[in-house]
């Protein structure tokens, strides 16, 4: 049995209370579907900035009503100190997502992308020391190792920043060891790299590439690539974000707190070879689609070239496991993207 197996088996027969700051986006109602399916209770804080009710509303018709009444949602923004203190009242466990996320937008509007990511952060994080919280488990970026060349991306070896958005970020690490150190909250940094599943938003000129490409591709829209697609990621499904954040959160190992994890599969895929398997599926789902090439365009600033994850350090002290690599992460979420779209077409 695997050390979240272990973990799962141990949150259904005992009731902790956990807070997830964006609870509507992507990664927050994901996390929220799947503690609820544990029994968990939960409070959730969202401005639906970048999250959505129909996210909630998705997560609500998942579980059973006895399910959904352990979670208590509060509309506010963590920019408010008062919303984070009243948040954190009576919480375990703190999986902090709440964020403005995207390089471009951050290189568009630096002030807002600090004024949430780090002035917010600041404010979640006092919260949760003067609560006195188990564990503070938050989202952090593979946008952190810059300009550093070295792959694959090892925790310790990080580079210059390539943007506000990489900036903000880093600076939320540089915070939460000041607090380990300064106040005894035990913190944890989660590198996500390139996460994706269902609820990711395709809509949107921020929006990320897999659900942007498949809603191109099912609206027979032009799919742009940034540079000649030889550009790779280490594409991460939600499934393995999920485990990575409740592994980390329970973690009791003093070696293992106050920390930062890269958070991902351990591969690379290139922009061309995304593609092409987007495409199959696509193809395969939908029969009325016909082939396309994709259209390239100027690399984009503040992006790197190469980034793949060193996971070994996840492994050795959260025994996280990626259960899905990228293949198996979009044969599950297909379905999804596709249904979404249609409803929404």
């Amino acid at each position: 049995m695997s050390r979240f197996d272990q973990v799962k088996r141990i949150l259904i027969e005992n009731e902790y209370r956990w807070l997830i700051t964006g609870v509507a986006g992507f990664i927050g109602s994901n996390l929220l579907e799947h503690l609820l399916r544990l029994n968990q209770r939960v409070v959730g804080v969202d401005n639906f900035v970048t999250g959505f009710q129909r996210n909630l509303d998705e997560v609500k018709g998942l579980v059973t009503p006895d399910q959904w009444d352990r979670f208590r949602f509060i509309e506010g923004d963590i920019q408010n100190i008062s919303v984070c203190n009243d948040a954190c009242q009576g919480v375990d466990y703190v999986l902090h997502q709440a964020a403005l996320g995207s390089v471009p937008r951050s290189l568009e509007d630096p002030i807002t992308t600090n004024e949430i990511n780090i002035s917010g952060f600041l404010n979640i994080l006092v919260a949760a020391r003067d609560a006195n919280v188990k564990n503070f488990v938050y989202a952090a970026s593979s946008s952190t190792y810059g300009d550093h060349p070295a792959l694959p991306k090892v925790e310790e070896n990080i580079g210059k920043p390539l943007s506000p958005y990489a900036v903000t970020k880093y600076v939320n690490e540089l915070y939460a060891d000041v607090f380990a150190r300064s106040y005894g909250l035990n913190t944890i940094g989660l590198r996500y790299f390139n996460i994706f599943g269902p609820r990711q938003d395709p809509d949107g000129a921020y929006a990320a590439v897999i659900p942007k490409w498949v809603a191109a591709l099912l609206k027979d829209e032009p799919v742009f690539i940034n540079g000649d697609g030889e550009t790779s990621r280490d594409f991460c499904y939600i499934k393995n974000a999920v485990q990575a954040n409740i592994l980390a959160a329970v973690a009791e190992n003093t070696d293992a707190l106050n920390q930062v994890y890269n958070v991902a599969v351990g591969d690379r895929t290139t922009l061309n070879q995304l593609f092409s398997s987007i495409q199959e599926k696509v193809l395969s789902t939908v029969k009325k689609h016909e082939e396309v090439e994709p259209l390239f365009r100027n690399f984009r600033a503040g992006d790197v070239k190469h980034s793949q994850a060193d996971i070994s350090k996840a492994t050795d002290f959260l025994e996280y496991t990626p259960t899905h690599n990228v293949d198996a992460g979009l044969d599950e979420s297909m379905g999804w993207y596709i249904n979404f779209l249609d409803k929404n077409s």
